[in-house]
């Protein structure tokens, strides 16, 4: 079986449908959604009606928490807190329910889901050190655990010292960021796992980022939410 795993999707449709095309000449069997399908793009219904339309499992992120209950965005810098009201506003209702009922932890059988960490992942944790990567592993029971949020791709073995997917081992897998990178390369990144060749793949992808800047720019939102699709930032 060949499953794509897509995070951090940001309300940007371009890329989305880039990544969703891409999933489907790849002939994928199932797609897993760490969530933040929302927040800083212009595009949040559409995003989260493809994400419905598509994935198998979704699980929460925190702008779409945010998108639920704006409060939830205070610790936000001010252009996210700015986005993250105006999705609220501009969510349907059929899409906020949706969201809300997503939960912070999904398993599989092989693959743990969540969206920042398995450990407390209601918190919101930025999984960036080997420190707080060994936190994670006693948190997960399958032998993988996805997780996005920090917009890194990141591939760390139990031992902290394997960063090559092999067998034989249990990881933590960063995919990265559909629809915001922070790595410096704008290509949108995803993860592809084949549980029948026990592989991992982290795919990257151009995609039309001209035109989501646009429509952020378009849709009154803080300029600097476009600017940074540019540079992966």
């Amino acid at each position: 079986m060949r499953i794509a795993i897509i995070s951090d999707i940001h309300s940007n449709l371009e890329a989305l449908t880039e990544a969703l095309k891409v999933i489907d000449e790849k002939k994928v069997d199932l797609i897993y959604c760490l969530g933040d399908i929302v927040g800083y793009g212009a595009s949040p219904n559409e995003c989260v009606d493809l994400v419905r339309k598509n994935a198998a499992e979704v699980v929460m992120g925190n702008h779409d928490m945010a998108a639920i209950d704006p409060v939830q965005a205070d610790y936000f810098t001010k252009p996210g807190k700015i986005a993250a009201e105006w999705t609220h506003k501009t969510l349907t209702k059929d899409n906020l329910d949706f969201l809300m009922r997503l939960s912070y932890k999904r398993e599989d059988g092989t693959c743990t889901l969540a969206h920042a960490s398995p450990k407390d992942p209601h918190d919101w944790q930025y999984v960036l050190s080997p420190e707080i990567a060994r936190e994670q592993f006693p948190h997960f029971k399958t032998p993988l655990c996805f997780i996005g949020h920090t917009h890194v791709p990141v591939v760390a073995g139990e031992d902290l010292k394997t960063f090559d997917f092999k067998k034989n081992m249990r990881f933590i897998i960063n995919v990265g960021s559909v629809g915001q990178p922070r790595d410096g390369n704008p290509k949108l990144s995803f993860g592809l796992f084949d549980t029948h060749e026990w592989s991992y793949e982290n795919i990257r992808i151009e995609y039309d980022i001209k035109g989501a800047a646009e429509k952020i720019k378009a849709a009154g939102l803080p300029s600097v939410l476009a600017g940074r699709l540019f540079q992966g930032l």
